[in-house]
Order: structure tokens, then C-alpha cells, then sequence
């Protein structure tokens, strides 16, 4: 049972541990924060939905890219059309609260939601997302 209980506690402890060397060091805890791919129709569709996630405070910055030619399957066939995809900077602990809300106000039936989590980058840059994008 101790054993079982140690292997249980143990994830918890290391990640208190990694967290507690981040803050004394300042150095990054890489996948703490994450960047978010959110395909959309049409620009005034990206710029709505962007302004929406910035006004609930689920990301530090929202990029918005040009119009893009997309081929996928739908229903089994192929389809063609443009998209307007958005790059979400955010806390990888956001995520989840991101994509429930997107989902919710995105026009598709299954829109694109999908991340990664940022392994390294500018450090001030990173602390400031983490400083912009409040915690859980």
C-alpha cells in the first residue's frame, strides 16, 4: 500500500518541485504555456471570436492570419474552401476553458480547436503571457 500511495503522490510532488524551482530561478517550465489553432469562415468571423477570448481573458495574445486555401474531408467528401486561422497564446492550464467557450460561439459544427504546447521561446515574452493570462 505505501508503494502504491508513493507512486500516486509522486507526479504531484515532482511537479510541486519543478514549479518551486521555476519560481526561484525564473527559469521556464516548458509546455506551461501553449498555442491554440482555431480555424474561422471569414475575417469579421476570426476578429469576433478573437475579441471574444481576449474579453474573457483566455489568452495574452490572439494573432490573426490571412486568408488560406483549406482541402479537408466532410460527410466523406473532399471539400475546398478559404479560412482565416487564428494563433492563441495562452496558459496550457486555459485550454480546456478556451475550446469549451470557442465551441460554444464558433459558427461550425465542428470547428478546429487544436494546441501545442510551447517548449521554449523569449523568456520575458513567456513570463509575459503568464503574467497577462490569469491563473486557474
Amino acid at each position: 500500500e505505501v508503494l502504491t500511495l508513493l507512486l500516486l503522490v509522486y507526479p504531484l510532488l515532482w511537479g510541486l518541485a519543478v514549479h518551486l524551482h521555476s519560481a526561484l530561478t525564473g527559469s521556464y517550465i516548458p509546455g506551461t504555456h501553449s498555442i491554440a489553432f482555431i480555424n474561422c469562415l471569414n475575417e469579421q468571423i476570426a476578429k469576433d471570436i478573437a475579441r471574444a477570448i481576449m474579453d474573457k481573458k483566455l489568452a495574452a495574445y490572439v494573432s490573426i492570419l490571412p486568408r488560406s486555401s483549406a482541402l479537408y474531408f466532410w460527410k466523406g467528401e473532399l471539400e475546398e474552401s478559404t479560412e482565416i486561422l487564428l494563433l492563441v497564446k495562452t496558459r496550457t492550464s486555459k485550454i480546456g476553458e478556451l475550446s469549451n467557450y470557442v465551441r460554444s460561439i464558433h459558427p461550425f459544427e465542428i470547428p478546429e480547436i487544436i494546441s501545442l504546447p510551447i517548449d521554449q521561446g523569449n523568456p520575458l515574452y513567456l513570463r509575459w503571457i503568464g503574467e497577462t493570462v490569469p491563473r486557474d
